[in-house]
């Protein structure tokens, strides 16, 4: 969810009606009004309103349980849960706009629910040239139904490959992500490079490699595999704050391991916060909550959800 101008308009009229009223009001008291008492009489400057960031959830959780990580026959609980947990809208995953009918029956949900589709995760091998035939088609058949959606967002993940990704390597994956971000602003979707631990590897190598072929790209980034990377989620705001335009949330504890509800782990989401105040974040914050193999859960996801978007909420201030 992106700030917009919508109410500068409003603003602006609002401004020049109160000052018009101010003079006019001095005219019939019959004096000559000087520059110097006309500004002391002026309208205060209106304060621009916070800029709204939209909180959302993305359904890992639920398909990380579920065969070939396949949400589309645990949708209706997805966005039942979502709405529970007091959600401004859902992020899907791109299996779930394969179906045929997936626009129709993922419409009716968002609108019972009155839960907006933010957008939604995608990938593909995108360093093997052999496979961008088929990664394009299935970015084509993505992108045009999340658009009918009304989804605005793209968080893509580029591969991994067996090995440290050469130069050519990289050359193709900037090339066909520079055709899927053309695909997506026609559209009007935005493409943003969502990470996992193997693009921030190695000092950054995969991510870096992108950056240097494609500068101006959006970034997603997830502020725990970050973590899980060796790179301080903080400090990667910092850097890159201008170019970030989307956030995947989640926590860990100390021993590594993620907690069961954001704000039960270790991270310092008190700095993460500082730091994106100072980036002047307007972006989209997406929770996705995950768990070890090993792990029970102690309650139903909606209230882990419900209690990670309170978190956001105390802590993020979103």
């Amino acid at each position: 969810m992106k700030a917009t101008d919508s109410g500068l308009t409003g603003k602006h009229s609002r401004r020049s009606f109160l000052c018009s009223a101010a003079a006019g009001a001095l005219g019939l008291a019959g004096g000559t009004v000087s520059r110097t008492s006309s500004a002391a009489f002026a309208a205060p400057p209106v304060p621009a309103a916070p800029p709204k960031v939209l909180v959302g959830a993305h359904p890992w959780v639920y398909a990380a349980t579920l065969p070939g990580y396949d949400i589309t026959p645990a949708l209706p609980q997805i966005f039942a849960d979502m709405h529970y947990a007091g959600m401004d809208g859902v992020e899907l995953m791109h299996t779930a706009l394969r179906p045929d009918d997936a626009v129709a029956r993922i419409g009716e949900l968002s609108q019972k629910h009155r839960l907006p589709v933010i957008g939604t995760s995608f990938g593909g091998a995108m360093w093997n040239r052999a496979q961008h035939e088929a990664v394009l088609e299935d970015a084509e058949l993505v992108v045009t139904r999340l658009a009918k959606l009304g989804g605005r967002t793209l968080g893509v993940s580029v591969g991994q490959a067996p090995k440290k990704k050469t130069e050519e390597q990289l050359d193709a994956q900037a090339g066909l992500l520079r055709k899927i971000i053309a695909l997506c602003e026609k559209n009007g979707v935005v493409l943003n490079l969502h990470n996992h631990t193997y693009e921030v590897a190695d000092d950054m190598h995969d991510l870096k490699g992108t950056l240097a072929r494609i500068p101006d790209v959006k970034l997603g980034p997830d502020l725990n595999w970050l973590l899980r990377g060796k790179v301080d989620p903080a400090a990667f705001i910092r850097r890159y704050g201008r170019q970030i335009v989307f956030l995947h949330l989640r926590d860990q504890k100390k021993d590594g391991r993620w907690s069961e509800a954001l704000g039960e782990g270790d991270m310092d989401y008190v700095e993460i916060a500082k730091a994106l105040r100072e980036a002047g974040f307007q972006g989209d914050a997406v929770i996705e909550l995950a768990h070890e193999r090993d792990f029970t859960p102690t309650r139903p996801i909606r209230e882990s959800l419900k209690m990670s978007r309170e978190f956001v909420r105390k802590v993020l201030g979103y």
